[in-house]
């Protein structure tokens, strides 16, 4: 796919166009309405041509929060993913081997759903199909950066495409390529880490039973087992697996025989849905803790898994990007008014640069910053004591976990609390 035209500047460069750089690019076009931004999203692998190519948009599912939805609404992407997303009505969250267990119901909070499983693959295609469609967004992929250097206002990037070299300038570089960021290695950026010592185990799989749109949630021996409710194919009742398992079983379980590999699952599960009739491809993914040191820069902000890398168990990585990307955008494009006639001023000594060169300024992603922080440290600390509570066999964990559940059931503030997180609520 190649750029639309050959601007040496450019307002926004968002480098990565997987879920999270893409969304970012849709929701700040749809939020600029006077369309007087211009947007270039450099993406190592090909978008449209062949989706699966794309990392992120793999065979896996992703649950997108009641919340969440409302952040597509508002990014002009909620009517087409509307067609394609499978509801979460009722949350079962229950302790293999012990009492205890709780039920969210979207009857309660008097909406449509708590939640939507949406495959990747049909997301990246509502996303592909927004950018392409945009006047604002230019793609540019497959194609990769090769270095990033400040400049006394905002970003020049080196840029290889089709084996040729070129350079671009732009007021902010938005980081959207993932953990394992190069980038961020090359500008110094560090990263706090701390492994779970477990894989997940993604596949989809078929239930004898269907699901009745209840996600499942359920605590084992070996780690949090999710299944998530997926839409009917081939007649068969679908769900999304994440079985969360420790590292030294992960060898085991890839040459583990289908019958047997649906066996053990079963008896990890249960037979809420009757009996696990296949499973299909596997993947494993280690887990980890990651957050970067540094989320901005003049010039320079992360998203995503590059800015903080989650566990899976409480499916709070894209929902809480996808917040953060909400508060990025209102905070660029206050910002632009706010500082219009500043901007001006700014212009006459900077005739290459548009009336947008101080988009990328520390001020406004210090005001980003600002509304987000609590969010992501929220967030982050309770993925990580789930995961770490539910995880380990320890009888004072145990119990923690058995108060935990009967808790969330009987006492309407906890259960409320536990609701609000799992939606992806913000506080008021």
């Amino acid at each position: 796919m190649q750029i639309k035209s050959a601007k040496e500047h450019y307002d926004i460069v968002i480098v990565g166009g997987g879920m999270v750089g893409a969304s970012f690019a849709c929701a700040l076009d749809r939020a600029a309405t006077d369309k007087n931004l211009s947007i270039l999203v450099v993406e190592a692998f090909t978008l449209s041509n062949c989706l699966s190519i794309q990392p992120s948009f793999d065979a896996r599912s992703t649950a997108l929060s009641f919340g969440s939805s409302k952040v597509l609404e508002w990014a002009g992407l909620w009517t087409d993913l509307l067609e394609v997303v499978t509801p979460i009505k009722q949350i079962h969250v229950s302790d293999k081997g012990h009492f205890g267990s709780a039920l969210l119901n979207h009857e309660e909070h008097k909406i449509d759903a708590l939640g939507y499983v949406v495959e990747n693959n049909q997301l990246g295609a509502v996303l592909s199909k927004a950018m392409e469609s945009s006047s604002t967004i230019e793609l540019l992929c497959p194609a990769r950066i090769e270095s990033v250097k400040p400049l006394a206002v905002g970003m020049k990037l080196a840029i290889v495409a089709d084996e040729t070299d070129f350079t671009v300038e732009t007021s902010l570089v938005v980081l959207a390529d993932g953990g394992k960021s190069p980038i961020c290695s090359q500008l110094g950026i560090s990263r706090d880490t701390e492994t779970y010592e477990q894989h997940s185990l993604i596949a989809n799989i078929a239930f004898e039973n269907p699901h009745e749109h209840i996600a499942y949630e359920r605590f084992t021996d070996t780690g949090p087992l999710a299944v998530l409710p997926l839409s009917r194919l081939e007649n068969e009742n679908r769900a999304s697996l994440v079985w969360t398992v420790a590292n030294d079983q992960v060898e085991e379980l890839k040459l583990l025989a289908e019958e047997d590999l649906l066996e053990r699952l079963q008896e990890r599960f249960g037979n809420r849905l009757g009996k696990i009739r296949k499973i299909g491809e596997r993947s494993f993914y280690p887990l980890s803790l990651s957050t970067a040191k540094e989320q901005i820069r003049p010039g320079l902000v992360l998203l995503g898994n590059v800015a903080h890398t989650l566990h899976p168990v409480a499916g709070q990585g894209l929902n809480l990007a996808l917040r953060d990307i909400e508060s990025l955008v209102n905070s660029l494009l206050s910002s632009r008014i706010t500082n219009s006639q500043e901007t001006l001023e700014v212009e006459k000594s900077l005739d290459s640069r548009s009336k947008n060169s101080k988009i990328g300024s520390m001020q406004n992603l210090q005001e980003y910053l600002r509304l987000q922080e609590s969010d992501q440290a929220k967030t982050i600390m309770f993925t990580d004591k789930i995961a770490k509570l539910f995880s380990n066999n320890d009888k004072l964990k145990i119990w923690a976990r058995k108060f935990g559940l009967l808790s969330i059931e009987m006492a309407p503030s906890i259960k409320k609390e536990f609701s609000k997180q799992a939606m992806g609520l913000r506080e008021n």
